[in-house]
């Protein structure tokens, strides 16, 4: 499969923001797109939405001609009609697995015979939606950041009867289209991000309750601190470069501090009751709620900005 060509045609399945984010981040690399969903009023607005962030994108100088790349992007009226000729299927339907599953055994039964179906689920293994299906050994997890079209990372996390092959297809049509595929071996609860995510999370979570911080001055630990780092390194880099001799003599000189950490990690803090209602009186205070919205606009702004130095300086792969 030449995942660079432009005679390819991906068919995106389900248009809200994260297929409406995977439209774009086909279509920009020459792609031809097709939109399919079963919500008539969502699929009617959603070509005018990806042309919209387009020219955002290309006002940021992320990408130059969107109205040539919004070309490419075509409705489908029907779903037999958007998976005709598609080489890669994305779905992107609500995260329930009885939804998924009907989907499901829908494209297997319509995709052209050696097309790759992702999903884009955030939590459900695809063990759970695909194992009833003749073309299983097609399908897998192709799970984006969201928005895919700013942050590059996609994890894609086989079935246990996913065929290497699907693996590396999925792998080579996310590298060409200019994401960051990385593997999950083995299917687990939350793949690779949310686990890491989730752990932070729990910390910052663990903290607030304990009076330790607010979470104004949490917040601060991670963007002007641990953030500025993990913008172009991991974890086990950052580690690596904070010792001389490396992240052997990282482990040698702090493990234990970190164990003795960890033991007092165990249990996690609910995310209920007081402690949200006291985080959510903070955050609003901070942030009216009238204004999320316009902070949203801000945060995807400072993404583009961002994700432009890192295109100029080279370091996407840092």
């Amino acid at each position: 499969m030449d995942a660079g060509s432009k005679a390819q045609r991906a068919a995106i399945i389900g248009t809200g923001l994260i297929g409406q984010g995977w439209a774009i981040v086909f279509a920009r690399m020459g792609w031809e797109v097709r939109l399919h969903d079963v919500n008539a009023a969502m699929l009617a607005e959603a070509r005018g939405l990806i042309l919209r962030q387009l020219r955002e994108l290309e006002a940021q100088g992320l990408l130059t001609d969107a109205e040539a790349i919004g070309g490419r992007v075509h409705v489908a009226s029907s779903l037999a009609d958007a998976l005709k000729g598609a080489r890669y299927i994305q779905e992107n339907s609500p995260e329930n697995l009885e939804i998924k599953r009907a989907l499901f055994a829908e494209l297997d039964a319509a995709a052209e015979p050696d097309a790759i179906i992702g999903s884009s689920t955030s939590s459900i293994p695809a063990s759970e939606f695909t194992g009833h299906l003749p073309g299983r050994h097609r399908c897998l997890v192709a799970h984006p950041v969201n928005p895919p079209y700013l942050i590059p990372v996609v994890e894609l996390c086989p079935a246990p009867w996913t065929s290497p092959q699907a693996v590396d297809s999925a792998r080579a049509v996310m590298a060409g289209i200019g994401q960051k595929p990385v593997l999950v071996r083995r299917e687990i609860e939350g793949f690779i991000l949310n686990r890491l995510q989730g752990a932070l999370l729990h910390e910052a979570f663990r903290l607030a309750s304990a009076g330790v911080a607010s979470a104004e001055d949490i917040d601060a630990t991670v963007k002007d601190g641990l953030g500025l780092r993990w913008s172009f390194m991991g974890p086990f880099e950052t580690i690596d470069l904070n010792a001389p001799g490396g992240i052997a003599d990282y482990c040698a000189r702090y493990g234990g501090l970190y164990q003795s950490i960890a033991a007092t990690q165990g249990e996690p803090v609910a995310w209920d009751g007081a402690l949200v209602d006291a985080l959510s009186e903070e955050r609003r205070g901070l942030l009216p709620q009238e204004d999320l919205a316009k902070r949203r606009f801000w945060r995807d702004e400072k993404l583009m900005r961002l994700m432009r130095h890192k295109q100029d300086n080279g370091d996407n792969n840092g």
